[in-house]
């Protein structure tokens, strides 16, 4: 036994599947010797992690929306689990989770305590709810001893509106969440397989040109703008096609004329959800992400490790996942004409996705391995767990 397997580390997050946002981090903690324990509400992708990385979980279910009598059920579920288990780690994310992980570690003394911002969710919103979110945030970063941001223009917003201070915030390398475990990345006969499998089965050799989304079907993610934008190009060039690939969500939906457009079109393709994007990439020319906000934006970085070049906004989060006109191209959020244009730019020039993907990949290889994160992230536990500093409670 290691010093490490002593310490009990958790990470909590709202719903089972943004565990998938932590895959092979887990292992990797427990390999490196600490006693992991995953948080989440109920539902396969935590029970999952459970076996896969061989690490303890725990079902305690959490709203993601505001519900404040729920919300309290869930804190005083969580205070009991804390108190009993007694961590000395910490770690918590996505705003729910994030409150009430961080409210339960500052009263149950937890002696190492980490916000993990993956999005702040106060951005598109206005009035009352707007200053609610922020208030959250705020109350989360200050039980927290340490405040990791998972890009740079995170961490300059959160800086920015004092949600934290300097001295708390980190970001580790480029950013992301988890990083790419890149080995799966690397073409080869399984995935040229699955490629033949897709274009056979929805006949896109018929195509000159392909255009794919990937990410959870919903209003924030601008899928009214690529929609409307697929629609104007599609007019010049009938032969170009649209992939959704994603699960539609019940939150923020998108609208039901956007939902008919896609339906009666012929040249776009609802994909829906699927457990491995990565031949997908493969199958696009480019990958269009017209999203209003991100933490980070992983399905660009996943793109360019194919060598599929990006589109996207320039907002928190995607701003950080391309170097504009190198790896990809950034438009102005909800600029349908700018996101039109951007495609347009590589319909007419293919050389370009040549270039810009050749450059993605090498980006994507250098900056965003999987291990970047997963070393960082162990050595910042591994040198203050027994610090003295970190056996204070920050007053809220």
């Amino acid at each position: 036994m290691t010093n490490k397997e002593k310490y009990k580390v958790v990470h909590m997050v709202t719903v089972a599947e943004s565990v998938g946002l932590m895959k092979g981090q887990l292992g990797y903690l427990k390999n490196a010797g600490f006693d992991v324990i995953v948080i989440s509400s109920p539902g396969e992708r935590l029970y999952r992690a459970g076996w896969e990385e061989n690490v303890n979980i725990k079902a305690i279910k959490m709203e993601r929306t505001i519900s404040p009598f729920k919300d309290l059920i869930s804190l005083f579920k969580i205070l009991g689990f804390f108190a009993e288990l007694k961590p000395q780690i910490c770690n918590a994310g996505t705003p729910k989770a994030g409150l009430l992980g961080m409210i339960a570690a500052w009263f149950t003394r937890v002696p190492f305590r980490i916000y993990t911002i993956r999005g702040l969710a106060f951005e598109g919103e206005s009035g009352f709810k707007r200053k609610l979110l922020m208030f959250t945030e705020k109350v989360a970063c200050a039980c927290a001893h340490k405040v990791i941001c998972i890009s740079p223009s995170i961490e300059k917003v959160a800086l920015n509106l004092k949600l934290t201070t300097k001295d708390k915030a980190i970001v580790f390398g480029e950013g992301s969440s988890n990083g790419l475990q890149l080995e799966k990345y690397e073409y080869n006969e399984i995935i040229d397989r699955k490629v033949k499998e897709i274009k056979n089965k929805y006949c896109l050799e018929a195509y000159g040109f392909i255009v794919g989304y990937v990410g959870r079907i919903n209003n924030f993610k601008g899928i009214k703008e690529l929609i409307e934008a697929f629609e104007i190009l599609q007019k010049e060039y009938p032969n170009i096609a649209l992939l959704l690939v994603g699960r539609k969500e019940k939150k923020d939906p998108i609208d039901e004329k956007v939902e008919e457009k896609i339906a009666n079109n012929p040249n776009i393709f609802e994909i829906g959800h699927v457990s491995d994007p990565i031949p997908y990439y493969y199958v696009m020319d480019i990958l269009a992400f017209p999203t209003y906000r991100e933490g980070f934006g992983n399905v660009s970085i996943e793109a360019q490790a194919t060598g599929t070049p990006v589109v996207t906004t320039n907002v928190t989060g995607a701003v950080d996942t391309i170097i504009n006109n190198e790896t990809g191209i950034l438009v102005a959020v909800k600029d349908v004409t700018g996101l039109k244009n951007a495609i347009e730019k590589f319909i007419k020039n293919p050389k370009l996705i040549r270039e810009m993907g050749k450059k993605g990949k090498e980006r994507a290889f250098e900056k965003f391995d999987s291990r970047i994160i997963w070393e960082s992230l162990e050595r910042l536990y591994t040198e203050n767990i027994s610090s003295n500093q970190n056996t204070k409670n920050v007053m809220l």
